[in-house]
């Protein structure tokens, strides 16, 4: 499957890989607009119905950790188009659904494609000139907001004037035009690394993930306080303690724990969870100001598909910041870029207690937010595999991604509680407040303020370094690590 040629240029491959981004990052959006009208699309109650947002998110969170592994063991472009796959096979699933039970599954098979955004960011490395991979990387991680804030409009104005069918076979269309692209100009990525999927490994990260996520996702309507609640986040603590046992005593780990506690990736890490907090919170946020009705005094009023208009050149904001982003870290290192990203963030939430009031103020809002972010997520995998010797990029970067989606979810789960707990009636309705909103905008301000705190603590690689280097840096670790470390067994 990986014979091709390599002779498409640079700038092709890039471009295919950033559509793919896109296609996949589409999936976490894909059905926002439709939440409200789930339970009678598919003759179900609105607890039933979130499932179809929250398997998404399970899925993922469990996929993408897996499939980089695998795109380290077997070819990146091998995965990438095996991602393809549950995509196109969701996508019909879900545009076929007539219950709530084919959509969840529809749901589940669209998040493993998840994974392909990970894989896109570690082949980048293989396949291009190093002076063309810093600015590609960013591009390809603009994707992830560009594919989420176009999904919102896209989706939305389908449902509105057609069948929300349509949606899902377009996106289906749309993935298979995706997957001939990989195929037919994407060279072959060839496996960095030796060895077998640690089956074990990922069942336990698997199990701990969906307990933790699933307790932080379903918290607020469990109750946190609730038996289900905290046995869920019992079973991931002990779950993941005897996993990272596990992992430090397998030949062949899913996550080289060694590698991962450095300080530069660990560091970057923390910082990915602390900016995926930041980065979800103005987007619950704002959405919903953009379509509360005017009688409450601080909503605006906008339709659906106006609301979703409004937030989609955040996303655009994205893919212009990139080559700037890209650019910084050249002449300043990825470290300064994450820190400048988070400011910016920052900026945009400060900068909301005075631009609340009209829908041109919270476009000014969205776009600054997500110019930070843009320049934060074109950061991150730079610093990554920068940290990382090359074999490992695909699960290194795969687990990077891991640690945004559960700052997204802890985000969600978070500015979900402030919003019901600070709430006013209206026309007989119970609507969050004012101060509700407020007060989640200026949680997001204080912990983008946190992102760069810890993003200024990593240690700066020198300059003209390069990922050889984190090689050579890693050659000297593991030769330390045989002579101080007991030896590690083979299960």
């Amino acid at each position: 499957m990986d014979d091709s040629t390599s002779t498409t240029r640079p700038g092709g491959i890039v471009g295919v890989l950033a559509v793919a981004g896109i296609v996949a990052s589409l999936m976490q959006t894909l059905v926002v607009p439709l939440i409200g009208e789930l339970p009678r699309m598919l003759h179900t109650n609105a607890a039933n119905a979130s499932w179809v947002i929250t398997v998404t998110l399970l899925v993922g969170a469990v996929a993408v950790p897996v499939i980089g592994r695998l795109g380290d063991l077997y070819g990146k472009r091998r995965m990438m188009l095996a991602c393809s796959v549950p995509i196109i096979a969701g996508c019909v699933t879900c545009a076929l659904a007539d219950s709530v039970t084919q959509m969840i599954i529809g749901r589940g098979l669209q998040g493993i494609g998840m994974g392909m955004i990970p894989l896109g960011i570690s082949a980048l490395r293989d396949l291009l000139p190093s002076e063309r991979v810093g600015p590609a990387i960013a591009l390809m991680s603009s994707s992830m907001g560009i594919g989420g804030a176009l999904g919102m409009p896209v989706a939305a104005a389908v449902a509105e004037y057609a069948s929300w069918r349509i949606l899902f076979w377009g996106v289906a269309a749309l993935s298979v035009l995706v997957a001939g692209l990989i195929w037919l100009l994407v060279p072959a990525t060839p496996a960095r690394t030796t060895g077998r999927l640690d089956v074990v490994g990922a069942l336990g990260l698997g199990i701990g993930l969906v307990c933790l996520l699933l307790g932080v996702s379903k918290g607020a309507d469990w109750g946190w306080a609730s038996g289900t609640t905290l046995g869920l986040f019992a079973v991931a603590l002990v779950v993941f303690v005897v996993w990272g046992w596990w992992e430090l005593r397998a030949g062949d780990p899913l996550v080289d724990l060694r590698v991962t506690a450095r300080r530069p990736v660990l560091l970057t890490n923390v910082a990915s969870v602390v900016v995926g907090f930041a980065m979800y919170a103005q987007a619950l946020i704002v959405i919903q100001i953009l379509q509360l009705p005017e009688a409450t005094g601080y909503g605006l009023g906008q339709s659906m598909l106006a609301a979703g208009l409004w937030t989609a050149p955040s996303g655009l904001m994205m893919m212009v910041v990139s080559p700037l982003g890209a650019r910084l870290s050249a002449a300043r290192g990825p470290k300064v870029t994450l820190v400048a990203g988070s400011l910016v963030m920052a900026l945009g939430y400060g900068s909301s207690m005075a631009l609340l009031g009209t829908t041109w103020g919270l476009l000014v809002v969205t776009c600054l937010c997500s110019i930070g972010v843009g320049l934060a997520y074109g950061a991150m995998p730079a610093l990554i595999m920068s940290a990382v010797p090359r074999s490992e990029t695909a699960a290194a970067n795969g687990f990077n991604s891991l640690m945004r989606s559960i700052g997204t979810s802890v985000s969600a789960a978070v500015i979900g509680v402030v919003l019901t707990q600070m709430t006013m009636r209206v026309g007989g309705h119970t609507l969050p407040s004012e101060s509700g909103f407020r007060t989640g905008l200026l949680i997001g301000c204080g912990v983008a303020l946190v992102a760069a705190a810890i993003a200024s603590a990593i240690p700066a690689r020198r300059a003209g370094s390069s990922a050889e280097d984190a090689e050579d840096a890693e050659d000297a670790e593991d030769t330390e690590d045989t002579v101080t470390a007991e030896p590690a067994t083979v299960s």
